[in-house]
């Protein structure tokens, strides 16, 4: 599996409608492009400050190296980009593969 993070800031004038269809977007991607296992959507709630300005985050996670590269050219990811590019001031994005001996559970 291969765990695909952005963090980001949105612009200081982005509506809350706005911001509504870009999560959806987000959350509808799973349905549309094969391997994305799953997108989790999320607003910045540590009590720490150490966020760096960033205020959302989408965690999405792809079943392997060939549903990333699905993903990435895919027509829902440029459809996403072109409402997701407005509003978005900043972003970071990680990708990490993740290794059996890198997961602990309790």
């Amino acid at each position: 599996m291969i765990r695909h993070i952005l963090f980001i800031t949105l612009t200081g004038d982005a509506s809350p409608e706005q911001i509504n269809v870009v999560r959806q977007a987000f959350l509808h991607i799973p349905k549309q492009v094969e391997g994305v296992i799953s997108v989790e959507w999320g607003v910045n709630d540590s009590p720490e400050g150490k966020n760096s300005g960033y205020t959302h985050c989408v965690l999405m996670t792809f079943a392997d190296e060939a549903a990333r590269q699905r993903y990435l050219p895919h027509p829902a990811h440029e459809a996403l980009k072109t409402i997701f590019r407005p509003v978005l001031q900043n972003i970071v994005v990680l990708d990490f593969t993740l290794a059996p001996e890198n997961v602990a559970a309790g």
